[in-house]
């Protein structure tokens, strides 16, 4: 099963996908993280990439989609789950033909729906470990009183991103919906959208969630 999670910043969408990788043995496509990795790779398509960045030039819809049909072509999962991309109509029109090409489908397209203030009030009060990305929250879930990541163990690495404040948050909304609005739309009339609500436990999410792919 392939599929795209959708939600603005902080709505739970990486915590909602490890989960989905652990359980599921599906493979996360984030977009940044195969940049990164195809910089670093030596590969004729990571030479592009890392000269593209060098330059300071913003990488191309043509590459992601080349990077993207290299993962669909060599691993193997048991479903994929698209996290950054698409962004635009032109990127979903892409993402389409490249699965269409690569004998894939696609198969839901998952909205996580929050409430903006109670977005803010969360994303303010987030960190992170340094070591692994595990998330901890000042209110549901604080950082241990032993400063050990209840993750990965590592201790005292935790960090909060310097655009975890309102002003930069309600920035980065805006820019969410105006790039996913139309996506919506999109998906909805070819009968793959659908939206749970993000505002629960991390496991209610992921309860509604299960209950949208298996439906």
């Amino acid at each position: 099963m392939n599929i795209i999670l959708l939600g603005p910043p902080g709505a739970g969408k990486g915590t909602q996908a490890r989960i989905l990788v652990d359980e599921r043995n599906m493979v996360q496509l984030s977009t940044g993280d195969m940049l990164r990795e195809a910089k670093d790779s030596g590969t004729e398509m990571g030479q592009m990439v890392a000269g593209v960045m060098a330059r300071g030039e913003l990488v191309t819809d043509e590459i992601v989609i080349g990077l993207i049909r290299e993962k669909l072509e060599t691993t193997k999962a048991d479903g994929f789950i698209f996290d950054g991309f698409p962004r635009t109509l032109a990127q979903a029109d892409a993402l389409g033909a490249l699965l269409n090409e690569t004998g894939q489908t696609l198969d839901r397209v998952i909205e996580i729906g929050v409430d903006d203030e109670a977005l803010v009030a969360r994303i303010t009060a987030r960190s992170t470990c340094g070591n692994c990305g595990e998330v901890y929250n000042d209110q549901t879930k604080p950082i241990p009183a032993d400063g050990k990541c209840t993750n990965c163990g590592a201790e005292n690495q935790f960090k909060r991103r310097a655009d975890d404040n309102e002003e930069s948050l309600r920035t980065r909304l805006m820019a969410y919906y105006k790039q996913t609005s139309p996506l919506l739309g999109y998906y909805y009339a070819k009968g793959l959208h659908t939206r749970v609500d993000g505002m629960g436990s991390m496991e209610a999410v992921k309860t509604e969630l299960a209950t949208r792919l298996e439906g």
